[in-house]
């Protein structure tokens, strides 16, 4: 059986959010749109439900939209805010280490008429907020800015950065899913106006997730239809997978600040011992204003493909950064955004943990990278020269 360090890409779905589920596949079936009694189950658990999820991040339930996940949950908040407000002005500014999914959405707006502004970072990846202050314009729209990176796991200043865009009179997004169920978020003292969250992060099912949306900003649909969901997103609501959403969440809420420090102590030994123990060995992203899960390294003279694929045949998984743009042979942007060289970049691996990672785990792990490094030097010309 492999060890799994991967966390970032994909969790499993926890057991209780399974059994909360199973009632919605068969004996409690209905569609919420229906006017008799199995859908008005259906639209009861619906909306005891939406009511959960809010919960979980100091909303309002009607605040709360269902989509089939992050990424959708990205198109709606940013073109369908952009789309619905291009009188007030055509400029977005979003930072240079966003999620490759608001990057390709800022390239289709950027054909469609819309100007974006990327903001740069700092070597750990920390967006400046006085950088966000000098791209605003008066025709800024809209900023997004991840509340946490999904690759180096850096920690922006969302306090500061809801601060500045609140004072400009000007709609913030983040895609906090990087930072569900690590870190606290509440967007009733975190004044950001739309966020996105999804479901599988925080150990429900795949295909699910939510936009948040602060009563009073106005988005078009980019989905039509039927009209669910407030008129914002049409088809057919997946009930069992917003019901595992919501037991998912039930669950964190009550787990998290025991697993983020338990997770804590993970990171901090894998970074300790790993920095310690292999030469040219190098942290990514923030030293400390990081997510409690995240290690994140490049070694000197080895690829990153070559090095997972090494510990793939240990039957350790692990990772080179974001799974969504895994398919390309590009360097990380994140990474590039930071100041590396492509051939550093090349040279990384992510260890995410996560709630069924156990010390033993990180045993294994340690006592195989050291000999994976080395070998791979072994064969590095690259690594010669040094």
């Amino acid at each position: 059986m492999s060890i799994y360090l991967d966390y970032q890409s994909a969790k499993s779905v926890d057991p209780r959010v399974i059994q909360a589920m199973q009632p919605y596949f068969c004996k409690r079936f209905g569609n919420p749109s229906s006017l008799h009694t199995t859908g008005d189950d259906a639209t009861e658990a619906l909306e005891n439900a939406r009511v959960v999820i809010a919960d979980f991040i100091g909303a309002q339930a009607k605040e709360i939209i269902f989509t089939s996940g992050a990424t959708e949950a990205n198109n709606l908040a940013i073109i369908g805010y952009a789309m619905r407000n291009r009188r007030k002005g055509n400029h977005i500014v979003i930072s240079e280490i966003e999620h490759i999914s608001i990057h390709n959405i800022s390239k289709f707006l950027e054909k469609n008429g819309f100007v974006v502004s990327k903001v740069p970072v700092n070597q750990y990846g920390e967006v400046d907020v006085q950088k966000i202050n000098d791209r605003i314009t008066k025709d800024t729209i809209l900023v997004s800015v991840g509340w946490a990176n999904n690759e180096i796991g850096t920690i922006q200043q969302m306090t500061d950065i809801a601060t500045l865009c609140r004072e400009k009179g000007i709609v913030l997004h983040s895609d906090a899913v990087a930072a569900e169920g690590l870190l606290q978020l509440d967007v009733g003292k975190n004044l950001v106006d739309m966020l996105t969250l999804s479901s599988n992060d925080i150990y429900g099912p795949s295909g699910v997730g939510i936009l948040y949306l602060r009563k009073g900003t106005r988005v078009n649909p980019i989905i039509i239809g039927g009209g669910q969901e407030y008129g914002l997103r049409s088809g057919t609501e997946n009930v069992p997978g917003i019901m595992g959403m919501a037991k998912a969440a039930e669950i964190m809420k009550i787990e998290m600040t025991a697993e983020a420090k338990r997770l804590l102590n993970y990171r901090d030994r894998l970074i300790k011992e790993i920095l310690t123990n292999i030469p040219k060995s190098y942290l990514n992203g923030h030293p400390s204003r990081r997510l409690p899960n995240n290690a994140h390294f490049r070694f000197s003279g080895i690829e990153g493909e070559s090095l997972l694929l090494s510990l793939k045949d240990e039957g350790i998984d692990v990772s080179t950064g974001s799974a969504c743009s895994s398919k390309t042979l590009e360097p990380s942007h994140t990474l590039i955004a930071t100041g590396l060289l492509h051939e550093e970049a090349h040279g990384s691996l992510q260890i995410t943990c996560g709630r069924f990672t156990t010390e033993k785990d990180l045993d294994t792990f340690l006592n195989v990278i050291a000999g994976a490094v080395n070998k791979l030097r072994k064969l590095s010309p690259l690594y010669k020269e040094e």
